[in-house]
Protein backbone atom coordinates (compact mmCIF):
# COMPACT_ATOMS: atom_id res chain seq x y z
CA UNK A 1 0.00 0.00 0.00
CA UNK A 2 1.48 3.30 -1.03
CA UNK A 3 2.20 6.21 1.23
CA UNK A 4 -0.20 8.21 -0.48
CA UNK A 5 -3.19 5.83 0.25
CA UNK A 6 -2.12 5.26 3.90
CA UNK A 7 -2.10 9.48 4.24
CA UNK A 8 -5.44 9.95 3.11
CA UNK A 9 -6.84 7.79 5.99
CA UNK A 10 -9.03 9.57 8.78
CA UNK A 11 -7.34 9.45 11.98
CA UNK A 12 -8.81 9.43 15.26
CA UNK A 13 -8.04 12.48 17.70
CA UNK A 14 -9.59 13.13 20.97
CA UNK A 15 -12.76 15.47 21.13
CA UNK A 16 -13.64 18.29 23.31
CA UNK A 17 -16.90 17.56 25.64
CA UNK A 18 -17.67 19.41 28.86
CA UNK A 19 -18.71 17.36 31.70
CA UNK A 20 -22.89 17.06 31.80
CA UNK A 21 -23.66 17.97 35.19
CA UNK A 22 -21.63 21.56 35.16
CA UNK A 23 -23.17 22.40 31.81
CA UNK A 24 -26.46 21.24 33.45
CA UNK A 25 -25.92 24.01 36.33
CA UNK A 26 -24.89 26.77 33.74
CA UNK A 27 -27.79 26.15 31.98
CA UNK A 28 -30.56 25.95 34.46
CA UNK A 29 -28.58 29.70 35.90
CA UNK A 30 -29.42 30.73 32.47
CA UNK A 31 -33.13 30.56 33.38
CA UNK A 32 -33.44 33.23 35.89
CA UNK A 33 -31.10 35.38 34.46
CA UNK A 34 -33.13 35.40 30.69
CA UNK A 35 -36.04 36.81 33.49
CA UNK A 36 -34.75 39.17 35.19
CA UNK A 37 -33.20 40.57 31.98
CA UNK A 38 -37.23 40.57 30.65
CA UNK A 39 -38.26 42.17 33.54
CA UNK A 40 -35.83 45.18 32.94
CA UNK A 41 -36.84 45.24 29.19
CA UNK A 42 -39.19 48.37 29.95
CA UNK A 43 -35.94 50.36 30.89
CA UNK A 44 -33.96 49.93 27.63
CA UNK A 45 -34.59 47.86 24.31
CA UNK A 46 -31.09 46.25 24.75
CA UNK A 47 -31.96 44.68 27.60
CA UNK A 48 -34.78 43.63 26.15
CA UNK A 49 -32.49 42.03 23.39
CA UNK A 50 -30.33 40.31 25.71
CA UNK A 51 -33.03 38.80 27.12
CA UNK A 52 -34.19 37.02 23.68
CA UNK A 53 -30.68 35.82 23.20
CA UNK A 54 -30.46 34.65 26.64
CA UNK A 55 -33.51 32.36 26.93
CA UNK A 56 -32.68 31.37 22.96
CA UNK A 57 -28.99 30.22 24.67
CA UNK A 58 -30.17 28.29 27.50
CA UNK A 59 -32.86 26.64 25.13
CA UNK A 60 -30.08 26.03 22.52
CA UNK A 61 -27.89 24.28 25.11
CA UNK A 62 -30.73 21.92 26.29
CA UNK A 63 -29.72 19.83 22.35
CA UNK A 64 -26.31 19.64 23.33
CA UNK A 65 -26.06 16.42 26.42
CA UNK A 66 -25.36 13.03 25.63
CA UNK A 67 -24.61 10.08 27.20
CA UNK A 68 -21.95 7.64 26.59
CA UNK A 69 -21.71 3.81 28.59
CA UNK A 70 -18.83 2.04 28.82
CA UNK A 71 -16.71 1.33 25.46
CA UNK A 72 -18.95 3.62 23.88
CA UNK A 73 -17.66 6.51 21.51
CA UNK A 74 -19.19 9.11 19.42
CA UNK A 75 -17.74 10.95 16.58
CA UNK A 76 -18.10 14.97 16.36
CA UNK A 77 -19.27 16.37 13.32
CA UNK A 78 -19.65 19.99 12.83
CA UNK A 79 -20.83 20.74 9.17
CA UNK A 80 -19.83 18.13 7.97
CA UNK A 81 -15.68 18.15 9.10
CA UNK A 82 -14.66 15.71 11.76
CA UNK A 83 -14.12 17.73 15.52
CA UNK A 84 -12.98 14.31 17.55
CA UNK A 85 -13.87 11.71 19.22
CA UNK A 86 -15.35 11.23 23.21
CA UNK A 87 -14.23 7.71 24.49
CA UNK A 88 -15.38 8.65 27.79
CA UNK A 89 -18.33 7.34 29.63
CA UNK A 90 -20.41 9.08 31.57
CA UNK A 91 -22.78 12.46 30.74
CA UNK A 92 -21.71 15.09 28.72
CA UNK A 93 -22.30 18.55 26.64
CA UNK A 94 -20.78 19.20 23.65
CA UNK A 95 -21.80 22.20 20.67
CA UNK A 96 -25.36 21.52 20.11
CA UNK A 97 -24.78 21.90 16.61
CA UNK A 98 -22.70 18.77 16.28
CA UNK A 99 -24.53 15.88 14.03
CA UNK A 100 -26.51 13.46 15.19
CA UNK A 101 -25.93 11.07 12.34
CA UNK A 102 -22.82 10.57 10.00
CA UNK A 103 -25.07 9.35 6.92
CA UNK A 104 -27.87 7.07 5.72
CA UNK A 105 -27.10 3.56 3.93
CA UNK A 106 -29.42 1.89 1.79
CA UNK A 107 -30.81 -1.40 3.73
CA UNK A 108 -33.06 -2.90 0.94
CA UNK A 109 -35.95 -2.16 -1.18
CA UNK A 110 -39.45 -1.93 0.26
CA UNK A 111 -42.34 0.06 0.67
CA UNK A 112 -41.93 3.53 1.11
CA UNK A 113 -44.58 6.75 0.82
CA UNK A 114 -45.26 8.11 -2.44
CA UNK A 115 -46.91 10.98 -1.46
CA UNK A 116 -49.38 12.92 1.45
CA UNK A 117 -52.73 10.68 0.78
CA UNK A 118 -50.56 7.90 2.46
CA UNK A 119 -49.90 6.09 -0.89
CA UNK A 120 -46.63 3.79 -0.58
CA UNK A 121 -44.82 2.19 -3.88
CA UNK A 122 -41.70 0.00 -4.10
CA UNK A 123 -38.02 1.71 -3.52
CA UNK A 124 -34.93 1.46 -1.37
CA UNK A 125 -35.06 1.67 2.13
CA UNK A 126 -32.36 3.69 3.97
CA UNK A 127 -31.72 3.55 7.77
CA UNK A 128 -29.87 6.13 9.44
CA UNK A 129 -26.22 5.85 10.37
CA UNK A 130 -25.70 7.40 14.01
CA UNK A 131 -22.75 9.56 15.26
CA UNK A 132 -21.93 6.87 18.39
CA UNK A 133 -19.91 3.53 17.58
CA UNK A 134 -19.81 0.53 19.63
CA UNK A 135 -16.10 -0.45 20.56
CA UNK A 136 -17.10 -3.40 22.04
CA UNK A 137 -16.11 -6.77 20.97
CA UNK A 138 -18.48 -8.36 17.98
CA UNK A 139 -18.78 -11.89 16.77
CA UNK A 140 -18.94 -12.23 13.15
CA UNK A 141 -20.45 -16.14 12.36
CA UNK A 142 -20.48 -16.61 8.28
CA UNK A 143 -22.57 -18.69 6.14
CA UNK A 144 -21.10 -21.51 4.96
CA UNK A 145 -19.81 -20.77 1.90
CA UNK A 146 -18.93 -23.35 -1.03
CA UNK A 147 -15.69 -22.94 -2.64
CA UNK A 148 -12.98 -24.87 -4.30
CA UNK A 149 -9.57 -25.90 -2.27
CA UNK A 150 -5.95 -25.58 -3.71
CA UNK A 151 -6.80 -29.11 -5.37
CA UNK A 152 -10.23 -27.97 -7.34
CA UNK A 153 -12.67 -30.02 -4.93
CA UNK A 154 -15.42 -28.37 -3.84
CA UNK A 155 -16.11 -27.91 0.00
CA UNK A 156 -18.30 -26.27 2.39
CA UNK A 157 -16.20 -23.94 5.05
CA UNK A 158 -17.27 -21.61 7.65
CA UNK A 159 -15.57 -19.52 10.16
CA UNK A 160 -16.16 -17.24 13.50
CA UNK A 161 -14.24 -13.67 13.31
CA UNK A 162 -13.86 -12.13 16.91
CA UNK A 163 -13.21 -8.32 16.09
CA UNK A 164 -13.65 -4.94 17.34
CA UNK A 165 -13.18 -1.15 16.14
CA UNK A 166 -10.17 0.65 16.68
CA UNK A 167 -9.93 3.70 15.23
CA UNK A 168 -13.85 5.26 15.22
CA UNK A 169 -12.24 7.77 12.51
CA UNK A 170 -11.66 5.15 10.05
CA UNK A 171 -14.88 3.06 10.75
CA UNK A 172 -17.12 6.30 10.33
CA UNK A 173 -15.22 7.86 7.59
CA UNK A 174 -13.41 5.62 5.34
CA UNK A 175 -16.06 2.99 5.09
CA UNK A 176 -19.78 3.75 4.25
CA UNK A 177 -21.16 1.02 6.67
CA UNK A 178 -18.30 -0.26 8.60
CA UNK A 179 -20.45 -3.88 10.02
CA UNK A 180 -21.27 -4.61 6.69
CA UNK A 181 -17.52 -3.93 5.54
CA UNK A 182 -16.38 -6.30 7.77
CA UNK A 183 -19.00 -9.08 6.73
CA UNK A 184 -18.20 -8.91 3.10
CA UNK A 185 -14.24 -8.25 3.49
CA UNK A 186 -14.66 -11.85 5.79
CA UNK A 187 -16.15 -14.21 3.63
CA UNK A 188 -14.03 -12.72 0.88
CA UNK A 189 -11.18 -13.79 2.92
CA UNK A 190 -12.53 -17.22 3.47
CA UNK A 191 -12.80 -17.33 0.49
CA UNK A 192 -9.52 -16.76 -0.58
CA UNK A 193 -7.85 -18.70 2.71
CA UNK A 194 -9.90 -21.93 1.48
CA UNK A 195 -8.28 -22.05 -2.15
CA UNK A 196 -5.02 -21.44 -0.77
CA UNK A 197 -4.51 -25.16 0.95
CA UNK A 198 -5.92 -28.58 0.42
CA UNK A 199 -9.04 -30.23 2.42
CA UNK A 200 -6.72 -32.97 3.08
CA UNK A 201 -3.86 -35.62 1.97
CA UNK A 202 -1.47 -32.85 1.74
CA UNK A 203 2.01 -33.84 0.20
CA UNK A 204 4.98 -33.51 2.00
CA UNK A 205 3.85 -32.35 5.07
CA UNK A 206 1.92 -30.12 3.62
CA UNK A 207 -0.80 -28.03 5.84
CA UNK A 208 -4.31 -28.73 5.36
CA UNK A 209 -7.53 -27.24 6.03
CA UNK A 210 -8.19 -30.21 8.09
CA UNK A 211 -5.52 -30.96 9.69
CA UNK A 212 -3.51 -27.54 9.95
CA UNK A 213 -5.95 -25.43 12.43
CA UNK A 214 -3.77 -23.40 13.94
CA UNK A 215 -1.93 -22.71 11.00
CA UNK A 216 -4.99 -21.76 8.83
CA UNK A 217 -6.12 -19.95 11.95
CA UNK A 218 -3.15 -17.63 11.83
CA UNK A 219 -3.04 -17.38 8.11
CA UNK A 220 -6.87 -16.47 7.94
CA UNK A 221 -6.34 -13.67 10.83
CA UNK A 222 -3.00 -11.91 8.91
CA UNK A 223 -5.91 -11.88 5.66
CA UNK A 224 -8.64 -10.11 7.90
CA UNK A 225 -6.17 -7.81 9.57
CA UNK A 226 -5.22 -6.61 6.18
CA UNK A 227 -8.18 -6.72 4.71
CA UNK A 228 -10.60 -4.63 7.88
CA UNK A 229 -7.05 -2.32 8.73
CA UNK A 230 -8.57 0.24 6.10
CA UNK A 231 -11.81 -0.01 8.00
CA UNK A 232 -10.00 0.83 11.38
CA UNK A 233 -10.65 -2.41 12.77
CA UNK A 234 -8.87 -4.94 15.01
CA UNK A 235 -9.49 -8.95 14.57
CA UNK A 236 -9.11 -10.50 17.88
CA UNK A 237 -9.34 -13.73 16.73
CA UNK A 238 -10.38 -16.10 13.76
CA UNK A 239 -11.45 -19.86 13.17
CA UNK A 240 -12.88 -22.15 11.11
CA UNK A 241 -16.02 -23.25 12.06
CA UNK A 242 -17.62 -25.51 9.59
CA UNK A 243 -15.45 -27.83 6.95
CA UNK A 244 -16.51 -30.06 5.09
CA UNK A 245 -16.57 -31.73 1.23
CA UNK A 246 -19.30 -30.51 -0.89
CA UNK A 247 -22.29 -32.85 -0.98
CA UNK A 248 -21.89 -33.74 -4.70
CA UNK A 249 -18.69 -35.58 -3.77
CA UNK A 250 -18.77 -36.34 0.34
CA UNK A 251 -19.96 -40.17 -0.93
CA UNK A 252 -17.17 -40.56 -3.14
CA UNK A 253 -14.71 -38.71 -1.04
CA UNK A 254 -16.02 -40.88 2.05
CA UNK A 255 -15.04 -44.10 0.15
CA UNK A 256 -11.44 -42.56 -0.89
CA UNK A 257 -11.36 -41.95 3.03
CA UNK A 258 -12.24 -45.10 4.29
CA UNK A 259 -9.71 -47.14 1.10
CA UNK A 260 -6.74 -44.68 2.58
CA UNK A 261 -7.59 -45.96 5.88
CA UNK A 262 -7.38 -49.43 5.23
CA UNK A 263 -4.43 -49.02 3.09
CA UNK A 264 -2.87 -47.33 6.28
CA UNK A 265 -4.22 -50.38 8.33
CA UNK A 266 -2.75 -52.84 5.89
CA UNK A 267 0.49 -51.41 6.02
CA UNK A 268 1.40 -51.58 9.53
CA UNK A 269 -0.13 -54.88 9.92
CA UNK A 270 2.38 -56.03 6.54
CA UNK A 271 5.29 -53.97 8.83
CA UNK A 272 3.92 -55.73 12.00
CA UNK A 273 3.95 -59.54 10.11
CA UNK A 274 7.18 -58.73 8.09
CA UNK A 275 9.18 -57.78 11.88
CA UNK A 276 7.89 -61.01 13.41
CA UNK A 277 8.40 -63.49 10.49
CA UNK A 278 12.30 -62.08 10.83
CA UNK A 279 12.59 -62.45 14.55
CA UNK A 280 10.43 -65.90 14.46
CA UNK A 281 13.39 -67.17 12.01
CA UNK A 282 16.40 -65.47 13.85
CA UNK A 283 15.36 -67.15 16.97
CA UNK A 284 14.98 -70.47 15.53
CA UNK A 285 18.22 -70.10 13.86
CA UNK A 286 20.17 -69.01 17.11
CA UNK A 287 18.77 -71.20 19.07
CA UNK A 288 19.40 -74.18 16.96
CA UNK A 289 15.90 -75.62 17.68
CA UNK A 290 15.81 -76.76 13.84
CA UNK A 291 17.96 -75.99 10.40
CA UNK A 292 15.86 -74.68 7.47
CA UNK A 293 17.25 -74.73 4.05
CA UNK A 294 15.87 -71.62 1.37
CA UNK A 295 12.87 -74.15 0.13
CA UNK A 296 11.67 -74.31 3.83
CA UNK A 297 12.33 -71.08 4.93
CA UNK A 298 10.15 -69.80 1.82
CA UNK A 299 7.32 -71.91 3.44
CA UNK A 300 7.53 -70.88 6.77
CA UNK A 301 7.37 -67.53 5.81
CA UNK A 302 4.56 -67.71 3.08
CA UNK A 303 2.70 -69.77 6.28
CA UNK A 304 3.46 -67.13 8.92
CA UNK A 305 2.40 -64.35 6.32
CA UNK A 306 -0.97 -66.25 5.59
CA UNK A 307 -1.54 -66.07 9.35
CA UNK A 308 -0.98 -62.97 10.48
CA UNK A 309 -1.80 -60.87 7.73
CA UNK A 310 -5.48 -62.69 7.22
CA UNK A 311 -8.90 -61.59 8.14
CA UNK A 312 -10.14 -65.05 9.13
CA UNK A 313 -9.18 -67.55 11.56
CA UNK A 314 -5.94 -69.54 10.15
CA UNK A 315 -7.11 -73.27 9.34
CA UNK A 316 -4.05 -75.23 10.50
CA UNK A 317 -3.59 -77.96 8.00
CA UNK A 318 -1.29 -81.02 9.21
CA UNK A 319 1.21 -82.28 6.97
CA UNK A 320 2.24 -86.03 7.84
CA UNK A 321 4.97 -86.45 4.84
CA UNK A 322 7.23 -83.81 3.83
CA UNK A 323 7.82 -80.71 1.73
CA UNK A 324 9.64 -83.30 -1.05
CA UNK A 325 6.78 -85.42 -1.60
Amino acid sequence: MSKEILDSHSREFAGFAMNGWLSLTINIAIIPVAVVLLAQAQRSPVLGLLAVLTGLLGVLMLFGYFTLQPNEARVLILFGRYKGTVRRSGFFWANPFYARVRGKVAIGTGKVPAGRNGSTVTGILYDSLKTKLSLRIHNFNSDKLKVNDKRGNPIEIAAVVVWRVADTAQAAFDVENYDEYVQVQSESAIRGIASLYAYDQGENDEITLRGGGDEVAAALKHELEARLARAGVVVEEARLTHLAYAPEIASAMLRRQQADAVIAARRVIVDGAVSMVDMALRQLGERDIVTLDEERKAAMVSNLMVVLCGTSEASPVINTGTLYN
